[in-house]
């Protein structure tokens, strides 16, 4: 089981930038595929951004791209998510997952992720 923590979110205006941070304990978090998802209120989870284990390949929702990015740092357990060009439907709770297999592919599916972090909150004010 990997522990993830968020951090980094918050109120931003239109066309602002925030960079999410997740930090991750344990051993298995290097060879695990990470992804971002978001909720926004009285909406389904839905899939942000996913990186897979080395960091080698990553995946977008095409309404992030261009304006997102994923990356991690595996010698300091890190996954983030920098977000640019913000607006005001990016705003929801955004959860940091880890990827349920080792050594798996960057995934959109939910049910590919076994540990999730508690959520950042990111308001877009327009």
């Amino acid at each position: 089981q990997v522990q993830l923590v968020e951090s980094g979110g918050g109120l931003v205006q239109t066309g602002g930038s925030l960079r999410l941070s997740c930090a991750a304990s344990g051993r298995t978090f290097l060879n695990r595929g990470m992804g971002w998802f978001r909720q926004a209120p009285e909406k389904e989870r839905e899939f942000v951004a996913a990186i897979n284990w080395s960091g080698g390949t990553t995946l977008l929702t095409d309404s992030v791209k261009g304006r997102f990015t994923i990356s991690r740092d595996n010698t300091k357990n890190m996954v983030y998510l920098q977000m640019n060009s913000l607006r005001p439907e990016d705003t929801a709770v955004y959860y940091c997952a880890a990827g349920r297999i080792p050594y798996g592919l960057a995934s959109r599916a939910p049910a590919d992720f076994g540990s999730w972090g508690q959520g950042t909150q990111v308001t877009v004010s327009s």
